[in-house]
């Protein structure tokens, strides 16, 4: 129903503080994943019917016994997911930290 609006929340928090971060957490992965989930899930939900172009956008939302399912949803189905995300991405840049560094190799020339 709407799950993929945890992910989309946390990447709204990353986007925001993208410059707190040491460039070497690579906070641009992050947010490449979160953004893509988010899109992937709410083409999904849109080809579902579950949301719409139209107020109250959330189709959950126009019963409201409805709603506590879709918070629950939202809970337990989106969290789940935005903690893998981040799961992801911290095996991913504890990898990149373990990877040798690109060494420069210098060529040199005798000039002839």
């Amino acid at each position: 129903m709407a799950c993929f609006l945890v992910p989309a929340a946390a990447g709204i928090a990353t986007t925001a503080l993208k410059k707190k971060f040491p460039a070497e957490f690579h906070p641009e992965w992050l947010n490449s994943m979160l953004w893509g989930g988010v899109a992937m899930l709410a083409v999904e939900h849109f080809s579902h019917g579950e949301v719409v172009p139209y107020p109250p956008f959330l189709t959950a939302m126009k019963n409201p016994s409805e709603v506590s399912v879709m918070l629950k949803e939202m809970l337990t189905v989106g969290g789940t997911m935005t903690l893998a995300i981040f799961a992801v991405w911290l095996i991913l840049v504890a990898v990149s930290k373990k990877m040798p560094g690109k060494s420069k190799v210098t060529v040199k020339t005798d000039g002839g």
